[in-house]
């Protein structure tokens, strides 16, 4: 049992101050998010969304002339410039069709035509976030420019789809290889190339608008940072800054406490939890098994972690020390029902502040336009993988609720917390990041059971698609995070470009 240090399973964490650095990211969504929209609106409207990937198109073209008995032109269905000039005309068409279908924000930048080293140099000064080339002609032996850019770039190519592409045979011996057995091409490789299909384009500008939205976000740590990296790791915290470009701003207690305190006295305030309180309590799908003053005090305390949020420009946060009796008596409430409450409105919000499970789970919510829920893992077994937790997002499509319970924290079997129904049949991700901050490995499978079993409320017995003896001999780290749906090629995809996390999937390609 927990007592005023903590000293359950959970006790070993060691707080970790960190100052604030750096910008803030997400300001649309943190407009939206912490105007504090009531449960009832919130499910009618669509799940917040980032800053858009600005994509810079470009087609690869070249003009031939003619010679006499000898080879002038190389494979390819675009000789001309009328050719040229058509097939352009029909990509701007469908990359118009291709953002207008997207789920996730993105803006296609007006076509070049690329053709030459000053042309190629014209598209690489395009404020963008990416490039996505298509390989319709030859260019010499490289294509000048592009992929030096340092920006990611997805090379398209068509094969069965007309008018046939030189780069479809050219891609891999020239470009990637350069003519060797071996890889040459620092800034592409086979990962980025997609061949027909504009929805295989589709999912990798996906993950780079994932990647996008996650890096640089800011952290409000209320209580200091925590992670499951050893008592006195700092590595956490030197990873965020380096690789994923995170700030974090250390709230002290105190001063959470005196905020807390004032709105309790707020008569206004005090209302507003108590309206927002009503209305979710009278959702059909959700059951009250607590003192349903304890969802009160989730709202208000809700209320004003929005008020830090806006004024520190953050869009995550955390409790450190969240189990113990200093932040349970300081809310009169586990922080459980808060984070759960503030997933759903595209925030992204998790137990004890730690980095370590924060990193997978905003990228998560990025890539998916979904909850992400951290909870912890269990043994493997039988190709069945056992998660649960007591702060679970309810709106885990990124649309509607699931059937809820709202009981207590399990260990302190006090305040609210969610027991979520999952849905029996669901796909989901389970991404499992490594406590060193090395890998992050990851598995799709299906929900089998949403048991009720005597752990922490919101359970899932998951099957495994894929190796579950390897990952029962390889797994690493503890809090995992989960999402609904198969993000694990788009997850694998934005790791790749960090360059600095390695990505072990335990599941078969989709």
């Amino acid at each position: 049992m927990c007592h005023d240090e903590c000293t359950s399973r959970r006790g070993f964490l060691e707080g970790v101050g960190l100052g604030a650095a750096g910008a803030a990211l997400g300001g649309a969504l943190l407009a939206s998010a912490v105007q504090g929209a009531e449960p009832q609106a919130a499910q009618a409207q669509p799940f917040p969304r980032g800053a858009a990937l600005r994509v810079k198109p470009a087609l690869l073209v070249s003009t031939p002339g003619r010679g006499n008995k000898t080879s002038w032109r190389s494979y390819g269905g675009i000789q001309t410039l009328a050719e040229a000039q058509a097939e352009a005309q029909r990509l701007e068409k469908d990359m118009k069709g291709l953002a207008a279908k997207s789920d996730f924000p993105i803006e296609f930048l007006p076509l070049a035509l690329v053709s030459n080293d000053p042309t190629a140099k014209e598209a690489c000064a395009t404020d963008c976030d990416a490039f996505l080339v298509f390989g319709a002609s030859a260019m010499g032996r490289h294509i000048p420019g592009l992929f030096a850019a340092a920006r990611p770039t997805i090379l398209f190519v068509r094969h069965r789809t007309e008018p046939h592409y030189f780069w479809y045979e050219g891609a891999h011996i020239i470009l990637l290889r350069n003519w060797t057995d071996g890889f040459a091409e620092p800034n592409l490789d086979v990962h980025d190339v997609a061949v027909d299909d504009y929805g295989e384009a589709l999912w990798r500008l996906r993950a780079l608008y994932g990647l996008k939205n996650a890096r640089g976000t800011k952290m409000l740590a209320i209580g200091g940072l925590q992670h499951y990296s050893g008592v006195g790791g700092t590595h956490a915290p030197q990873h965020a800054k380096e690789v994923w470009n995170y700030s974090v701003e250390s709230l002290p207690l105190e001063e959470f406490a005196k905020r807390l305190a004032k709105a309790r006295a707020d008569q206004r305030a005090t209302d507003e939890a108590e309206r927002l309180t009503k209305d979710m309590l009278a959702q059909p799908n959700v059951t009250l098994a607590t003192d349903r003053k304890f969802v009160a005090n989730s709202f208000l305390a809700l209320g004003v972690v929005k008020e830090f949020l806006k004024e520190t420009g953050a869009a995550n946060f955390g409790f450190a020390g969240c189990m113990g009796s200093g932040i349970i008596g300081l809310l009169d409430t586990p922080p459980c029902l808060i984070l759960s409450l503030a997933c759903d409105e595209g925030l992204t919000a998790y137990c004890h502040a730690d980095l370590t499970h924060t990193f997978p789970g905003v990228l998560l919510r990025w890539i998916a336009s979904r909850p992400a829920f951290v909870c912890n893992s269990h043994f493997p077994h039988d190709g069945v993988y056992t998660v649960a937790h007591c702060a679970a997002p309810r709106r885990m499509n990124g649309k509607d609720y699931e059937p809820t319970t709202i009981t207590t924290h399990y260990e302190s079997d006090y305040g609210a917390a969610t027991k979520v129904q999952y849905t029996k049949g669901q796909t989901v991700t389970v991404i499992i990041p490594a406590l060193n901050c090395t890998k992050w490995q990851g598995f799709r499978g299906r929900i089998l059971d949403a048991p009720s079993r005597p752990a922490c409320r919101s359970q899932m017995d998951i099957t495994v698609e894929g190796d579950w003896r390897r990952l029962l001999e390889t797994q690493v780290g503890f809090h995992v995070q989960v999402a609904y749906g198969d993000w694990l090629r788009e997850v694998g995809y934005a790791l790749g470009k960090l360059k600095k996390l390695g990505w072990e999937s335990f599941s078969p390609e989709a």
